[in-house]
């Protein structure tokens, strides 16, 4: 996610590049397999295990009418001109929380003339992403009180403000966008079948990108975190492209740095020799001015004035929403790259694995294990658990297994000889023992998450168009397609089921695109029985352990807008994914995460009308006005049931109804 690291929008070539062809890799893995020769008998191509799931061959009368427990009606993807929710009959989706919405009594109104970096600082923040519910009281599974932690990942200027001009932003104008970035602590109740949030809540809080914050673990306080400014590389301002996030077991949040590289400028400055020049290559600083323009106020965006800056940013920052007076830390020993999603499981030995995503073109997979023991019955002996343990990156081999990887200094290639004198170098520069490690060199790997019910894990890859393209990587049994311009979702299995393991198996459970695509494929299930993906993004799981996809790009390879889609992963029923919630124009889907009885449902409406601008808005959701306001939307049933399993089969409809908390 993020402006700068949407895939472009070319017309994807018809040339496979590089490498292998799809066809090839499915051909002899077939030739290896002996299980292989259950086909899919209503796909065009036959797909093979473990590049691609296990087959299925039923027919809908064969199928159990509750196997999984979605009993939705299937919706189609609208339009992507239109402006409006659409859900399933029985369904209502309601925006209850919109950018601007004053945080505190004495926040003002949110005013689109006279937006000042005050008032924000007190507001909603913009462009909304992840959303976790964390209950109140805190320890209890309250399914009707909480706290809603969002975070704000970037800014469209250009929608937001009347009079905006690319490239010469006024200084009050950045100063609103930096106090737009961040975090929001909201907290939130359901009274009468209606969330809404308490805006007296003693919890409500604001953190953006001038916020006072710290750093711990082996790269904190490294001479890599030292500017002019702060001498102890302890003192950081503020946290930049939050991209989804995860809950800890002890109930804290980390929040995800994704896209920071897009806030500085002039790294083409520095002396070609020197080093910090190249790591700031290797993570997309630009080399002239950046399209935000800060550095035109603010020295600290100039890496010709403050070269360690961006150093102090791409992290994993823990939160903790139940304590007003916790100052966020960026947990450095979870490495530094282009975060997507931090989530969180307890393995059988009681260390914690953390799996994280670097949402760029050919970038990698991680996991860290703590090497300290979550406690269940000391909440506050848990907080510096993420500042100890092993950061591994994942190599997907050909024949379905892999390897996790350690980030070691010493070991292996990681060698003062190679440029890394120190943990705190390993992580400062992760991308670059990645690359040293030979890890696999994925397709936009975002969202990575455990499911509860399965131990499996989840990886969506958006896409990734320059896949066999002129000089790049071809395909690979892991990325199989060339150009591929609809992304993919992969199952991964941990040895033995342990978090903690090096090892494990893997599998493509979706390769995304228009079913009537011969170069699809939904875990074996019947292709004309599912509803049309592209762009796999966020991800979350039911109490049933059905997998929730959003998505980030439909509109620029199915023509329909980003939606969110509900499908099985086990039974007779795996892969059958179908269209549960369309968006509006202009917007992409995040955060899906509901309550823990299931009977909510929370989703992030990020960037309504992104494409237009305040004079020619794309989008006027979701009050019919100009700003467009990125919003959270809470889904329930008409009759209060469980989410996805209710549902009276009539045709499909649209939902937009207004605000209920003003």
């Amino acid at each position: 996610m993020g402006f700068l690291d949407h895939d472009d929008h070319e017309k994807v070539r018809s040339t496979s590049g590089h490498g292998e062809t799809f066809q090839s890799i499915v051909e002899r893995r077939l030739s290896r397999r002996s299980f292989l020769k259950s086909a899919v008998a209503a796909s065009a191509i036959v797909f093979a295990a473990p590049v691609v799931g296990r087959t299925i061959a039923q027919t809908d009368d064969e199928l159990p009418a509750d196997a999984s427990g979605l009993g939705f009606e299937t919706i189609a993807g609208q339009p992507k001109e239109n402006d409006s929710l659409l859900v399933p009959p029985s369904y209502v989706a309601v925006p209850f929380l919109r950018w601007g919405d004053p945080l505190t009594p004495d926040a003002p109104e949110f005013d689109a003339d006279n937006q000042t970096a005050a008032a924000q600082a007190q507001q909603f923040g913009y462009n909304c992403d992840f959303v976790g519910f964390l209950p109140l009281p805190l320890g209890t599974d309250s399914s009707d009180s909480g706290l809603l932690v969002v975070n704000h990942e970037y800014t469209n200027p250009d929608i937001m403000f009347d009079g905006y001009v690319e490239g010469a932003p006024t200084q009050a104008q950045v100063d609103v966008e930096l106090a737009a970035h961040g975090v929001s602590v909201v907290q939130i109740g359901l009274a009468n079948d209606s969330w809404t949030y308490d805006r007296t809540g003693t919890a409500n809080r604001r953190y953006t990108a001038t916020s006072p914050m710290t750093a711990s673990g082996p790269a904190a306080g490294s001479d890599w975190f030292k500017t002019s400014a702060d001498e102890t590389g302890l003192n950081i301002l503020g946290t930049l492209n939050n991209c989804a996030a995860g809950k800890t077991p002890w109930g804290t949040v980390v929040t995800a740095e994704e896209n920071f590289h897009q806030y500085f400028a002039n790294n083409g400055l520095l002396e070609d020799d020197d080093p910090i020049k190249a790591m700031h290559d290797r993570y997309g600083v630009p080399e002239e001015a950046s399209d935000r323009r800060w550095e035109n106020f603010y020295d600290r965006f100039d890496v010709s004035k403050e070269p360690n800056e961006p150093f102090r940013f791409g992290w994993a920052v823990e939160i903790d929403p139940y304590d007003p007076d916790f100052v966020p830390v960026k947990r450095t020993a979870i490495g530094r790259y282009r975060h997507e999603a931090q989530t969180f499981v307890v393995a059988d030995s009681g260390q914690v694995a953390v799996y994280s995503g670097d949402d760029a073109r050919f970038e990698y997979v991680y996991k860290f294990v703590t090497s300290g023991i979550y406690n269940p019955d000391y909440r506050t002996a848990n907080l510096g658990l993420l500042d100890e343990g092993i950061l591994y990156v994942a190599r997907f081999n050909d024949d379905g297994t892999g390897d996790w990887l350690p980030l070691l200094h010493g070991e292996g290639p990681l060698t003062e000889e190679n440029g890394f004198a120190s943990q705190a170098d390993v992580l400062v520069k992760t991308r670059q023992a990645g690359d040293l490690l030979g890890a696999t060199k994925m397709d936009r790997p975002e969202d990575i998450e455990p499911n509860p019910v399965n131990k499996k894990v989840y990886i969506a890859l958006t896409n990734n168009t320059n896949r066999g393209v002129d000089d790049n990587p071809g395909v690979d049994a892991a990325n199989p397609r060339p150009e591929n311009a609809n992304g993919h979702i992969i199952e991964l299995t941990e040895t033995d089921d342990n978090h903690a393991a090096t090892t494990f198996a893997w599998e493509i459970f979706l390769l995304c695109g228009d079913p009537e695509d011969e170069d699809t494929f939904f875990a074996g299930f019947p292709k004309e029985n599912v509803s049309a993906i592209a762009n796999p993004d966020n991800i979350t799981f039911d109490n049933k352990g059905n997998l929730w996809i959003s998505t980030d790009g439909q509109p620029r390879t199915l023509e329909i807008n980003d939606g969110l889609f509900a499908v099985p992963v086990s039974g007779p029923e795996r892969g059958l994914l179908r269209q549960f919630f369309s968006s509006v124009a202009g917007s992409e889907v995040c955060g899906p995460e509901f309550t823990p009885d299931d009977t909510s449902l929370f989703v992030a409406i990020q960037h309504p009308g992104e494409g237009g601008t305040f004079a020619e808005p794309v989008s006027t959701w979701p009050d019919g006005e100009v700003p467009p306001r990125p919003s959270i939307v809470a889904i329930r049933a008409a009759n209060g049931g469980r989410v996805g399993e209710e549902g009276d089969f009539q045709p499909t409809q649209r939902v937009y109804l207004p605000m209920i908390n003003r």
